[in-house]
């Protein structure tokens, strides 16, 4: 374990209030997309299905789904975790750069740069008139997606160890008030046709799915002039004069490179864990439906429920329960209580269950998170907590990448039982390899 890092003070009066909003507005952005997906792939299925690129992927992704001796329903579904698994990928890829980068020249600079990225991302959906447009804007803002690994690592620039993973939990908790408000006013303005405003746009690329992708290009605008001139910078000289030259080539031995043998278990911990977190993210919308008949409006309240639980716990209970209990026991507990929850969900009987599971489910990985997050970053010196940071978001990338269509397939052939009994046997899994992590120095 590192030593240099025994004592180490913030770096810069940043608030962390700052992180958060930066964190916020970044998230709400980002997540406008989530309820859109089914209507967007109609869209684009009915303008350019039968041509070019988008016509080639629906014709392997009928193939795949005739091999499994599935029906049509299931191409769709099959297909959007395809396209979904597009920016994951992309998120693997470039965020242990991004983070390294910011080890290197500064959280803020790097910032300003994935944001403004971001931007011209969202700028390309609004003028989305085709499917190639569409899918490069998902490639610009998944390549430029660093925002989440820059602004952890801000937060531990600018805490003591003492309260790092408590901070963390802070994190945790931006990211769930953001995927609750995103998703929320992507529903609000994808009824906001601005081609029944001025059909004469349409030359210019915009579309029907155009007024929420302006919304998100605005918020990366704010974001912009919020970090320009609230967010100072967090790293000290001496900390980026010791960074390592940020010459990652490829992610894969980004993760190879890692030298800490607890940070490596620790990453190999939250990969298994986010795995099966993700195969529930995947399925329950299907699950609810199936079993309970449920509507797109009683969905957006069950996945409302699941965030407002996660903004609870991260940013209430575990930041008070870190006073009191290490990380290490607190990873297990919620390691623990996850795998209960995700047993609950895939068998409940009854829609009250369904929302008791999600909500131990919730708490488990509340604590799972912070904690996770908070040990790799105890583990690590304070010259690459970018770096180490970047790759375990890149690892939970990764795991959101290959997720969707793996389980969409278990649910679709062995049905939602099989699929929540394989997630929790990866959550005890992931609870039997956190036994053998330290507990680190503060």
């Amino acid at each position: 374990m590192p030593t240099s890092t025994a004592s180490t003070p913030p770096n810069r009066p940043l608030p962390l209030g700052v992180i958060f909003l930066t964190l916020y507005i970044d998230l709400i952005g980002f997540s406008i997309i989530f309820p859109l997906g089914p209507d967007l792939l109609a869209h684009y299925l009915a303008t350019d299905g039968q041509s070019g690129a988008l016509g080639w992927l629906l014709l392997q992704t009928n193939r795949i789904a005739t091999a499994l001796g599935q029906e049509q329903a299931f191409v769709a579904v099959l297909f959007g975790g395809l396209l979904s698994s597009i920016f994951s990928i992309l998120q693997f890829v470039f965020a242990p750069f991004w983070g390294a980068l910011s080890d290197r020249i500064g959280r803020r600079r790097v910032l300003r740069f994935s944001v403004a990225g971001t931007a011209l991302g969202y700028l390309v959906w609004v003028c989305s008139g085709s499917f190639w447009l569409f899918l490069l804007s998902r490639i610009v803002t998944g390549a430029f997606s660093g925002n989440l690994s820059v602004a952890t690592a801000a937060v531990a620039d600018v805490t003591s160890r003492s309260e790092r993973s408590r901070a963390m939990g802070l994190v945790g908790a931006a990211f769930g008030l953001g995927l609750v408000t995103g998703p929320m006013l992507g529903a609000i303005t994808v009824h906001w046709n601005l081609l029944e405003l001025a059909p004469e746009l349409a030359r210019f690329g915009i579309n029907p799915f155009s007024a929420p992708a302006v919304l998100a290009f605005a918020l990366c605008l704010v974001n912009l002039i919020w970090i320009s001139l609230r967010f100072t910078e967090t790293l000290t000289p001496a900390a980026r004069a010791a960074a390592r030259e940020p010459r990652i080539r490829n992610p894969v031995s980004a993760i190879l490179g890692v030298g800490d043998p607890n940070v490596r278990r620790t990453n190999l911990v939250a990969f298994v864990f986010s795995t099966a977190f993700v195969a529930m993210e995947t399925s329950l919308t299907f699950l609810a439906a199936e079993r309970f008949g449920y509507t797109a409006w009683e969905n957006g309240l069950l996945l409302g429920f699941l965030g407002i639980c996660a903004i609870l716990t991260q940013g209430l209970i575990v930041r008070k329960l870190l006073l009191h209990v290490d990380e290490i026991r607190v990873l297990g507990a919620g390691l623990a209580a996850s795998c209960v929850g995700l047993l609950v969900i895939g068998f409940a009987p009854a829609p009250v269950l369904l929302y008791a599971g999600l909500a131990v489910l919730a708490l488990g990985s509340g604590l799972v998170n912070p904690a996770s997050t908070g040990l790799i970053s105890l583990y690590s010196s304070t010259a690459e907590q970018g770096r180490v940071l970047g790759i375990f978001r890149s690892l939970g990338a990764l795991s959101r990448a290959i997720t969707p269509v793996l389980a969409g397939i278990v649910f679709w052939i062995w049905g939602a039982k099989s699929l929540y009994v394989i997630a929790a046997v990866l959550a005890a899994a992931a609870g039997w390899l956190s036994l053998r992590l330290p507990r680190p120095t503060k």
